[in-house]
């Protein structure tokens, strides 16, 4: 009888040995590829192999990144842009090509695709009702598609819900609730979850909430002891805040009537400039936080000892074209830059230390574009402003890491921004005779004069997503008349 109450009690504790290694190994990235010169795909599936990470979220279906994937034993969450919510919405034909496309080649082709995420974000506060009206009917069609094709049982439909959509008056879990705009929405999307058996995508981020609101210190947004404790309720105390967010979560989810749904937190990082406290030591410190707040399945006041299924960081790299209407951070979210170089060592998996770099990069020709300051300068704040709005000078931003360059050395920044964002061409360091080509690094501190990667790499892998999209869009157009 004791050997086999022994015998149960190591089975026992094998479990939750495996189930607590499952949940740390749960951890995946955001893989984006909105970059004037992106890494090659091939390149950037190295690179998460040779960081172990087994999970990655994309925000598209790029066929070159598709394939990219095949083999590689990572799953895959797909991404259907909010631009075609609503031709999918009116439509199963066209969910059923988008299916054919961008699900059934690839899944033959041993590209593990688990998720399908229906829109980008679709209710960021932002965008108005611009796209969640339709979010449930594109759904819906999505599930037919997959049912028509027998892959019901292999592919799950989920839904992004944005860190917005959810909220407190009095900034306290105990008032969660989502916004009235779209809680009638939120409800529908709830039941499409429950019967499909499928989780609940959601952004939660702490940074956004310390940049908006007030009452989120950054001490407490990075996970640091030192910060001030909310309490709330029932003598729950929150002392960071991912907690407070879950828990309002949580709070919003129960009082819509869904409070078992499993949690998927799709986007949470920290980002390295383009603001104030978005440096490099911040995210290392918000990162490293993070990831011993999942290891050690604490779960938060609400939820004890309960952690999300899964984590997806945002994001892999940088990306130099993303939209910075939230603000210039937008371009520098990434664990690694654009060129996959590691920002900061961080333990991604207990007992895998540090992160790897990106191995082989092809860059283009060690070389800068910087004004020449012996000519006359009296248009040259003026010719950097008109390169600045074709090219990415985000890292000027006011608490950025090139923002206390002098003048002309900002002027430099974006003329040398604009000549690497078109391939070094001759031409493209000219500004009215102003600029002029050099070798010499003229890199200062942290502020990074980039040398981008090869065009030719860049080019090929942006001109093939433009006709798949291109392609994509005519038939889903067809299958509408």
């Amino acid at each position: 009888m004791a050997l086999q109450q022994y015998s149960l009690m190591a089975v026992t504790l094998i479990a939750i040995t495996v189930s607590c290694t499952s949940r740390v190994q749960s951890i995946g990235v955001n893989w984006g590829t909105t970059a004037s010169h992106p890494l090659p795909p091939s390149k950037v599936v190295e690179l998460l192999k040779l960081n172990k990470i087994t999970k990655v979220k994309l925000f598209d279906s790029n066929p070159q990144v598709l394939e990219a994937l095949s083999g590689s034993d990572i799953d895959v969450a797909v991404g259907i842009p909010n631009s075609m919510l609503r031709s999918l919405n009116s439509s199963v034909k066209a969910a059923e090509s988008w299916v054919h496309d961008n699900l059934t080649r690839y899944l033959s082709g041993r590209t593990r695709i688990e998720y399908v995420a229906v829109g980008d974000d679709p209710f960021l506060q932002t965008y108005g009702s611009q796209f969640y009206p339709f979010v449930v009917g594109a759904a819906i069609s999505i599930e037919a598609a997959l049912i028509r094709a027998k892959l019901q049982n292999k592919v799950k439909i989920v839904i992004p819900c944005s860190f917005d959509a959810f909220q407190s008056e009095s900034n306290l879990p105990s008032t969660g609730h989502f916004r009235p705009d779209i809680n009638k929405t939120m409800i529908a999307v709830l039941n499409f979850l429950t019967k499909t058996h499928s989780p609940f995508f959601v952004t939660i981020s702490p940074f956004l909430s310390h940049y908006q609101y007030k009452n989120i210190s950054l001490d407490f947004a990075l996970f640091k002891e030192s910060a001030h404790p909310h309490k709330d309720t029932h003598n729950r105390s929150y002392k960071n805040s991912f907690d407070l967010s879950y828990d309002t979560l949580i709070t919003a989810l129960t009082v819509a009537g869904f409070p078992e749904v499993k949690i998927v937190i799709s986007q949470i990082g920290w980002p390295t400039d383009g603001a104030p406290n978005a440096t490099v030591a911040n995210a290392e410190i918000f990162t490293k936080g993070l990831f011993n707040h999942i290891h050690s399945q604490k779960g938060t006041p609400l939820r004890p000892r309960v952690m999300p299924l899964e984590f997806y960081i945002y994001t892999l790299v940088d990306e130099d074209q993303r939209n910075t209407s939230m603000g210039n951070f937008e371009r520098h979210w990434g664990l690694f830059t654009f060129d996959g170089q590691a920002k900061y060592e961080v333990e991604f998996f207990r007992g895998v230390k540090g992160l790897v770099n990106a191995q082989s990069v092809d860059y283009l020709a060690p070389r800068w574009c910087v004004v020449n300051n012996n000519l006359d300068m009296m248009n040259a704040s003026a010719r950097a402003t008109e390169a600045c709005m074709n090219a990415d000078c985000t890292a000027l931003s006011p608490g950025s890491s090139c923002f206390n360059l002098s003048w002309p050395g900002n002027v430099s920044y974006a003329f040398n921004s604009y000549y690497q964002e078109h391939d070094q061409r001759a031409e493209s360091c000219d500004f009215g005779g102003l600029g002029m080509i050099t070798t010499v690094d003229p890199s200062v501190g942290d502020c990074r004069f980039n040398v981008e990667l090869k065009a030719s790499l860049s080019v090929m892998f942006h001109g093939l997503n433009f006709w798949h999209y291109l392609i994509s869009f005519v038939l889903t157009i067809l299958m509408l008349l």
